[in-house]
């Protein structure tokens, strides 16, 4: 498994891992209406998830060798750019929706709730991509 692809994967699991705790936290009440009540749960696990990327990172990148030093190649960047061109599609429809029709119908802390699943729906639909263009071989 390519160096960038094991990067991708630790990013994803690490994401769908801590965004499925908030989320749930979330649909069961556990945050509160307030927009206060939703910076507390979401900035610590955020924080803790940040710190696990890093983390492994820093774990794959020794493990790697050369290869965890090496620059991203013609291949690697063209991937990148296949995964963050759908990711972006996906971000900028749920903003347009979060944006210009939630406003008038919907609840702040809702809005914001929204807003943060679309960015984290948009980085899982990037790095599935990702993992996809690594694992069929695609070259750009």
């Amino acid at each position: 498994m390519a160096y960038r692809e094991k990067t991708t994967w630790l990013t994803l699991v690490a994401m769908l891992i801590a965004y499925t705790i908030y989320f749930t936290l979330v649909l069961t009440g556990h945050v509160g209406p307030r927009l206060l009540d939703i910076l507390l749960p979401f900035g610590v696990i955020a924080t803790v998830q940040a710190i696990v990327v890093i983390i492994g990172h820093v774990a794959l990148a020794l493990s790697s060798g050369v290869e965890g030093r090496a620059k991203p190649d013609e291949r690697d960047r063209a991937i990148a750019r296949r995964g963050g061109t759908a990711g972006y599609y996906v971000l900028l429809v749920a903003m347009i929706v979060v944006g210009v029709v939630m406003p008038f119908s919907d609840p702040a802390p809702k809005i914001v709730n929204t807003a943060l699943l679309s960015i984290v729906l948009a980085e899982a639909v990037r790095d599935v991509l990702i993992i996809l263009s690594y694992r069929r071989g695609w070259h750009g």
